[in-house]
């Protein structure tokens, strides 16, 4: 039985960044309570954003008590408790690493940084931080799917097996337009890196969390299809300019800049555990909107999944008669499967929204238990070691690259 909010204490909340990750993560703050009995009562304290009118009309939205537009001036609020980073890459490492000495606890979007040197500062961070009971967690949503985290179970129970092969897709098409503006994801001082940062890092956490192994060595090709393209400042500028003359702007020069990040990222790799895998992150893949795709095939059964079917699991047990084998759907939607029963009843699916209410669910119950979440920065770090491999290799055009561990 869920306690009354007046018997719990308060977790104030924190957050930077108002935009598209701003947006699941408020709405993940404001729902968790409603669906699962937490230790601690999050409060929505504050958002922070540069635009003071831009961040009073998005914490009036979603939801936020207080407006800050210095993110130092959030972390020295009495009512912070919790420093939710919904940034651009670039910012990560200064936000967090202060947030930690400042000791506040930390949630911050993946990738963990943009560079291999700015994870590690981060992750030492986390680890100083957490020798005072201070605690960092990367968000990587994708491990709350409820499908996923279900795979996750199987494999460590050995219903697979051997892990022989891993095989991972991110599939996006939402830049296939070459007029599509250069945004702040296709900028390398901001992003670090393109697809594959910002959707491969996904891929790799996904089947380093299923497996329970880590990638060791990578070999990769990477690309970048269309090289300029409009500045987001000037086609937005154009387009009201055009509006408001009643023309059609074609005659217009339009400002472009470099794309600086791959578009596209393809490896293979080799696992711990001695299995094979392979690994696609694309914005190209035209006609897929967010198919994040994982096969794993181990010599006792196979298990598949594709996010565009998020509440399905495919799963082959070879233990079975050849007559009776073959992928079976499982609709993971069941009050015992992983977060799927605190929902609704059996067959009403859930969506996107749904794995960041999972992730804040899971961060605040170990914060509430005084315990490390995860995924921890050092995950963040291992991921961010792989991204790192991939770059070199692509670069170098080197056969395999191993992924450097400290």
């Amino acid at each position: 039985m869920s306690r009354p909010d007046e018997e719990r204490p308060t977790l104030g909340i924190g957050m930077v960044g108002y935009a598209f990750m701003g947006r699941v993560h408020s709405q993940a703050w404001r729902s968790v309570s409603a669906f699962f009995d937490l230790p601690v009562r999050p409060v929505m304290a504050a958002l922070c954003g540069r635009s003071p009118e831009g961040a009073a009309r998005a914490a009036e939205q979603m939801g936020w008590a207080a407006v800050e537009t210095d993110w130092r001036a959030l972390i020295a609020r009495d009512d912070v408790d919790v420093v939710d980073i919904c940034t651009p890459g670039d910012s990560h490492a200064e936000i967090a690493i202060a947030a930690l000495r400042a000791g506040k606890h930390v949630l911050c979007e993946k990738p963990l940084a943009n560079t291999v040197a700015e994870a590690e500062a981060m992750a030492e961070a986390a680890r100083e931080a957490a020798s005072r009971g201070v605690y960092a967690m990367v968000a990587f949503n994708y491990r709350r799917v409820p499908a996923i985290a279900q795979a996750a179970r199987w494999v460590a129970e050995g219903r697979l097996g051997d892990i022989r092969h891993v095989r991972a897709q991110y599939l996006q098409d939402w830049i296939v337009d070459p007029e599509f503006p250069l945004v702040w994801r296709l900028r390398k001082e901001l992003a670090g890196s393109g697809a594959l940062g910002d959707i491969g890092a996904h891929i790799i956490d996904t089947a380093q969390f299923i497996t329970g192994q880590h990638l060791t060595e990578v070999s990769a090709l990477t690309e970048t299809f269309v090289k300029e393209r409009p500045l987001a400042e000037s086609s937005a500028g154009l387009s009201a300019a055009a509006d408001r003359d009643g023309e059609d702007g074609e005659d217009a020069v339009r400002p472009t800049g470099t794309v600086d990040v791959d578009d596209a990222a393809l490896f293979i790799g080799r696992l711990s555990g001695g299995g094979l895998a392979s690994f696609e992150a694309t914005r190209f893949a035209t006609g897929r909107k967010n198919a994040l795709r994982i096969e794993i095939n181990g010599s006792a059964g196979s298990l598949a999944f594709d996010f565009e079917a998020m509440n399905e699991l495919w799963f082959h047990d070879h233990a079975l008669p050849a007559e009776e084998g073959g992928f079976r759907r499982i609709l993971v939607t069941e009050a015992g499967h992983p977060y799927a029963g605190a929902w609704w009843p059996p067959g009403h699916g859930l969506g996107y929204e749904h794995t960041f209410t999972h992730e804040v669910k899971d961060f605040v119950e170990a914060l509430g238990a005084g315990t490390a979440p995860a995924p921890s920065f050092d995950d963040g770090l291992r991921v961010q070691r792989v991204l790192a491999a991939v770059e070199r290799s692509a670069a170098e055009q080197s056969r395999l690259t191993p992924v450097e561990e400290t």
